[in-house]
């Protein structure tokens, strides 16, 4: 018979004993997933939902092959074939915009549309056969809005900036903190507890006083991302949540303008152009997100310092070309990137006629509650006060020798750096294979590092039937800053 390769996504690694390529026999599509979730039990969840379908947000590809609106049960994988396992992840950061000021007229150099000083920045480009003097005279009159400030947006903004982008549009509300200098590199140590925009808008007119910087100090929303996006010819997804993800791909969507798409986790990237003009959108390729807190974020989950960098250059790239004009824009086509391995590997898209955003019978009319539709309520990150414990109250416990059982549902790499003690280590993913070690009858407080991820494991364990439960109210983090500052922050 012969056999595939399957690969696995970063994001599932943990759940397939750290594997990256599995050998499995040849046949059909299902039947091969079908081996790969009895291989890897802890997979099943994450590929299958209760009705014994593939979710919506893991897509299959068969080589490069797209597959989804294929018959899984009689599309044959034949041997030496490989299959690809892609979920959707998140990461990155919100961008937001200001004002901006603009630089003053000054001498033209002969009948160019540019001055001298510009001539000589840009004299690369301007020798570029691709570019030249038409292609950065667009460049000049374009605009492009980079929604996030992290770490996709940095690169992004820097080489946009760099590159003679005429008007650049950021869309962020947070502040520098010390995290953040480890990839965005926008930021130095003096800007922290600064605006990210005040610190961005400085730098990047440092880097080119000839680009005009706007600045939208404000959250993305349904009410606002209209307004926003209309205003610039290119979109930068540089987000790195999944509410933002969608609006900022419906907006685009119904206003007809390029999306440039960038993900990160951990070691692994993803990239594309949604245009649905011209393409797929984002929601061809995953139809609806994960449910919350099943796909961590870079906080939790951590990104290697590089890995925005890279994949924010490729977003820059891809904008460039959009507005030249040239080459071959990622448009249907998805591009993953594994530092770890040093390997890029490409993905065909196919636009789904069914596709509720641009299919060809679109429900999305206008931009809808993004929270609700990600699965997110607006206490999501609470579980009541009664469900609560301060961190003060949690060590008079301790102090006092009463039989409270800690849970840390944190990842290993964080337990390493600062923990509560006696705490025991059970991180999120591995908690419903665990949940069998742990009694109903003790007292448990459940933590992670500042709240949502033990939040998630007190309603778990309280649909299980337990009922003495608490979650430390800030996390390890108000531990460390009320309790025990002798530790490490991160």
């Amino acid at each position: 018979m012969g056999t595939v390769k399957v690969y696995i996504p970063t994001a599932l690694r943990q759940y397939a004993d750290g594997h990256d390529v599995v050998e499995l026999p040849a046949g059909r599509v299902e039947e091969v997933l079908q081996a790969l979730v009895q291989r890897f039990g802890a997979l099943r969840r994450h590929l299958y939902g209760e009705d014994g379908r593939l979710r919506n947000f893991v897509n299959v590809y068969v080589n490069d092959e797209d597959i989804r609106y294929l018959k899984k049960e009689e599309t044959e994988v034949p041997a030496g074939a490989s299959v690809s396992v892609v979920p959707s992840i998140a990461g990155g950061s919100f961008l937001q915009q200001q004002a901006a000021r603009i630089a003053p007229p000054r001498r033209q150099a002969g009948d160019l549309p540019f001055t001298m000083e510009e001539i000589k920045r840009y004299s690369r480009h301007l020798i570029l056969p691709e570019a030249g003097i038409e292609g950065q005279r667009k460049l000049k009159e374009a605009s492009v809005l980079v929604v996030g400030t992290g770490g996709l947006g940095a690169p992004v903004s820097l080489y946009l900036a760099a590159a003679g982008v005429g008007r650049l549009g950021l869309v962020d509300f947070d502040v520098v903190e010390h995290s953040n200098l480890q990839r965005q590199v926008l930021f130095a140590e003096s800007d922290v507890g600064r605006p990210k925009l005040q610190a961005a808008k400085e730098r990047l007119e440092g880097v080119n006083p000839n680009v005009r910087v706007e600045t939208h100090a404000t959250r993305l929303t349904s009410e606002n991302a209209m307004d926003v996006l209309r205003q610039y010819d290119v979109v930068i997804d540089g987000t790195d949540n999944f509410p933002t993800r969608y609006l900022v791909n419906d907006a685009c969507v119904l206003l007809g303008k390029p999306n440039v798409y960038g993900s990160i986790f951990r070691w692994e990237g993803q990239a594309s152009v949604f245009w649905a003009e011209k393409g797929p959108c984002y929601r061809c390729l995953y139809a609806e997100p994960p449910p919350p807190g099943l796909v961590p974020s870079c906080a939790e989950g951590g990104v290697f310092g590089v890995l925005p960098g890279i994949v924010g250059s490729i977003q820059a790239t891809e904008a460039i070309k959009v507005i030249l004009g040239k080459g071959e824009p990622l448009i249907g086509r998805l591009l993953l990137f594994d530092a770890m391995t040093m390997k890029f590997r490409e993905l065909k898209l196919r636009k789904n006629p069914d596709c509720p955003a641009c299919g060809t019978n679109p429900t999305v009319k206008e931009l809808i509650d993004y929270d609700a539709f990600c699965g997110i309520s607006p206490h999501d990150q609470e579980v009541g006060m009664e469900w609560s414990i301060a961190p003060e109250e949690l060590k008079a416990k301790l102090d006092r020798g009463e039989p409270v059982v800690v849970i840390d549902v944190r990842e290993p790499m964080e337990y390493q750096i600062n923990r509560i003690p006696g705490a025991r280590l059970i991180p999120l993913g591995q908690l419903p294979y665990k949940v069998n070690e742990l009694s109903t009858a003790d007292e448990i407080v459940l933590h992670c590092k500042s709240g949502p991820r033990s939040a998630t494991a007190l309603r778990f364990l309280r649909e299980l039937g337990f009922q003495k439960l608490k979650n430390l109210d800030g996390g390890i983090d108000a531990w460390v800053e009320r309790v025990d500052p002798s530790q490490p922050m991160y």
